[in-house]
């Protein structure tokens, strides 16, 4: 395979990481969570929207990572490389707590623990040593056994794909508490708990997975139509098996694996195909830059959403007046989505000038 070939392929992911990242952003800062389309909103239990296939795409382009830092680490011995994976881990878990802590104005008692970045420490955690150490079709195999053992284990409850009866709840309540946990469905129940962790891990290896193909494939045809096939596979299984375990993004069961993960992968391909239309090449940099640091601009965007709450402005915060100016020239859901829009490109700014620096912000 040539360079550029493989240069091609690693800025689609770049791309897919960037518009992923984008997407976040959009979904998370609305103007007001009073004025937002439905499609920009999670799914209110079973089901799935647009928004819901974000973050599960951010865990496949995880993946993704993990299959190049995996080539440029050979060299080192298992136990230097595996000391890497925990300590990456645990920088990005505290991060996320810190996240959840800020502006630090709360005691302890009451903070959440568990969060996006959380889950995407302990995923990246259990999922690099598979895809590092185990060979291919054992990695197939403990995929399946990963999303077959846990529809098992969610038979365990009482009501077993429900908010209140999940072993899913049972089992965060019991190991952080209802006070460390997230309370915005009217209780105490985290969509990024521990058990449901299990399941994402699969997530990140289909991320793996597919750039490997994509990269070390020797036919670029061959290895996109394979890709095409496989996710097309998921995605109709993941519909098959709905009806008995429910497309589920709060409780991540393994049909909405199934969904998201065959969805990237066709998401992936069709990024790929459109690498070389002359039209999308502006669109493609923009993004592309914008996945360079994506765990920096996802921190920057919570901080800063966060910190405009913090300012007073009138009777209100700067965040509540920003969205109020917009609001007088467009009608609330509209206002609400430009500011989210406004929101990104302050962002993409960020990254165009840490782009022309030539910073790259990595853990």
């Amino acid at each position: 395979m040539s360079e550029t070939s493989a240069h091609r392929r690693f800025l689609a992911l770049d791309v897919m990481r960037g518009l992923t990242l984008a997407l976040m952003i959009l979904v998370n800062t609305p103007g007001s969570w009073n004025a937002v389309y439905a499609p920009l909103l999670h799914a209110d239990w079973h089901g799935a929207t647009p928004t819901d296939y974000i973050f599960p795409f951010f865990l496949f382009i995880v993946g993704s990572a993990l299959f190049f830092s995996s080539r440029s680490r050979t060299a080192q011995p298992v136990s230097a490389r595996l000391l890497n994976i925990v300590r990456r881990s645990a920088l990005i878990f505290l991060i996320g707590v810190l996240l959840n802590a800020f502006p630090f104005t709360e005691g302890v008692a009451t903070l959440r623990i568990p969060g996006v970045l959380q889950r995407i420490a302990l995923a990246y955690l259990l999922a690099a040593p598979i895809a590092l150490f185990v060979p291919g079709l054992w990695r197939g195999g403990i995929m399946a056994v990963l999303l077959l053992g846990y529809w098992a284990i969610l038979q365990l409850g009482e009501d077993p794909y429900s908010l209140q009866g999940s072993v899913v709840r049972q089992f965060d309540l019991w190991v952080f508490g209802a006070e460390h946990i997230w309370q915005g469905k009217g209780l105490a129940f985290d969509p990024e708990g521990l058990l449901s962790t299990l399941p994402s891990v699969v997530t990140a290896l289909l991320g793996f997975e597919a750039t490997r193909i994509l990269v070390l494939g020797a036919s670029r045809w061959r290895s996109l139509g394979l890709l095409a096939l496989g996710g097309v596979v998921l995605v109709l299984l993941g519909l098959v098996w709905h009806p008995w375990f429910p497309i589920n993004k709060y409780l991540w069961t393994s049909s909405f694996v199934l969904l998201t993960g065959g969805t990237a992968l066709l998401v992936l391909v069709a990024l790929v195909l459109l690498e070389s239309w002359p039209a999308v090449k502006p669109v493609y940099r923009g993004f592309a830059m914008l996945g360079k640091n994506p765990l920096f601009i996802y921190v920057l965007s919570i901080v800063l959403a966060k910190t405009l709450y913090l300012i007073p402005v009138g009777e209100g915060s700067a965040y509540q007046w920003l969205y109020a100016s917009l609001a007088q020239w467009f009608s609330p859901t509209n206002a609400s989505l430009l500011f989210a829009l406004l929101f990104v490109a302050v962002h993409w700014l960020v990254a165009w000038w840490l782009e022309r620096k030539r910073i790259v912000i990595s853990i």
